[in-house]
């Protein structure tokens, strides 16, 4: 089996790696300006998508430009939410060097989908290919690949402990190569209910203080968490952006989250926004709690219920997700301060972080791998891919980080 590492290594984004020559394991974009897209030219004769997030999805439209289109496999609800992040990027920069895709594109895209089940076995250009429960977010998998020689497990991105949302991964499909996560490889997670616990009493105690809550959070998987988490202790809130969308979506498959019930719940506390502006600057002023698109604060409705909040001390953004370096949302945190509408401003609310990561932190990694320690490992997506492979060398894995365009014979 060979394979050639076309992104995501040593770095969170655009991951994508291709199998020998034809199969395509993800095709994603790393976020930035401008965007960075996977290295090289490529036409598989299939697509395996592991989760409907940008950083894995985000370009696999710009593979239905030629004369032969690839069919693209997923499960439900990762289809649905690729459908959802390739019209918000057309919205947000067709037409631009920040878009490699068009409308035809994505109806391309719908006519080639092939949706999977998890433990569904399917062939994408002559391999054996199945889905497993990674955990991260609904409808994310660990994929499995067999050539007839060689069984390959992509772990993509996952979770060990269970959330609100979606049950923790306990898979461990037999497997002779593994490609593994890294992103928290250095990073123990607080105990969850711990965290939730730290979360609420700060929510409740500036709401009882007269301030208004901005929580920032990425529309696919932790808008619903959130949500979940304020239904669970009896907080109204607003939602705005497109995880409001995403949390429609979710409810038509009730068989991919972990408690449709509470999701239903906490869909009927929130208050949907409708998207006017002028209406976010009225419920800013409302002594509220929100819970809205970017999590980064680099787009979306946040722009305008930052604004409106960020000079008054006893307001609170509460940040519910990994800060890219370069990001507003970094830039809070470190300094204090960030770029709002075109201009760097100081404010002056109060910005907390809280790690409601949906990632294995590096005990999950660890004992997930433990059933691997026979197996080859290459390690990706993550910022100390070649410092977690170290470790895992020094603890008798057969482990090595790839480098952005490497070619691994296995």
């Amino acid at each position: 089996m060979q394979l050639q590492f076309l992104g995501g290594a040593g770095e969170v984004g655009r991951s994508a790696i291709l199998v020998n020559d034809s199969l395509l394991l993800d095709y994603g974009m790393l976020t930035g300006n401008p965007p960075q897209f996977p290295v090289g030219t490529v036409e598989p004769d299939a697509v395996v998508v592991s989760h409907g997030h940008l950083d894995h999805v985000g370009t696999v439209p710009s593979l239905l430009s030629g004369a032969e289109w690839p069919a693209v496999h997923w499960t439900p609800p990762t289809y649905e939410l690729a459908l959802t992040l390739a019209r918000d990027t057309l919205n947000l920069h067709g037409g631009t060097y920040d878009c490699p895709f068009t409308e035809t594109h994505i109806q391309r895209m719908t006519q080639q989908s092939d949706p999977h089940d998890y433990g569904e076995t399917f062939t994408a250009a002559g391999h054996e290919v199945t889905f497993y429960n990674a955990g991260h977010i609904p409808g994310s998998a660990h994929v499995l690949i067999d050539d007839g020689e060689t069984r390959l497990l992509y772990t993509a991105d996952f979770h060990t402990d269970d959330q609100r949302l979606v049950s923790g991964t306990t898979d461990r499909p037999d497997a002779d190569v593994v490609i593994c996560e890294s992103t928290y490889s250095d990073v123990e997670h607080d105990d969850r209910a711990t965290v939730e616990k730290r979360f609420i009493e700060s929510v409740q105690t500036t709401i009882w203080q007269g301030g208004t809550v901005v929580v920032p959070a990425f529309a696919i998987g932790r808008t619903q968490e959130i949500l979940m988490v304020l239904d669970a202790h009896d907080i109204d809130c607003y939602v705005d952006g497109m995880g409001t969308h995403v949390l429609q979506m979710l409810r038509n498959h009730p068989d991919y989250v972990r408690d449709s019930d509470a999701l239903k719940r906490a869909k009927s506390n929130a208050r949907i926004v409708s998207g006017r502006d002028g209406q976010r600057r009225r419920i800013a002023r409302q002594n509220s709690v929100i819970v809205t698109t970017s999590g980064m604060l680099s787009g979306g409705p946040a722009m305008t219920y930052i604004p409106e909040i960020r000079q008054d001390p006893t307001n609170k953004i509460c940040l519910t997700g990994y800060q890219v370096e370069g990001t507003p949302g970094r830039e809070l945190v470190e300094r204090g301060r960030c770029e709002l509408n075109g201009g760097v401003v100081p404010v002056a609310a109060r910005a907390e972080m809280y790690d409601f990561s949906a990632h294995a932190d590096k005990h999950g990694l660890r004992s997930f791998l433990d059933e691997y320690r026979d197996a080859p490992v290459f390690v990706n997506h993550g910022d100390r891919c070649g410092a977690f492979a170290e470790e895992l060398a020094a603890d008798g894995y057969e482990a090595t980080a790839p480098d952005l365009g490497t070619v691994a014979e296995i």
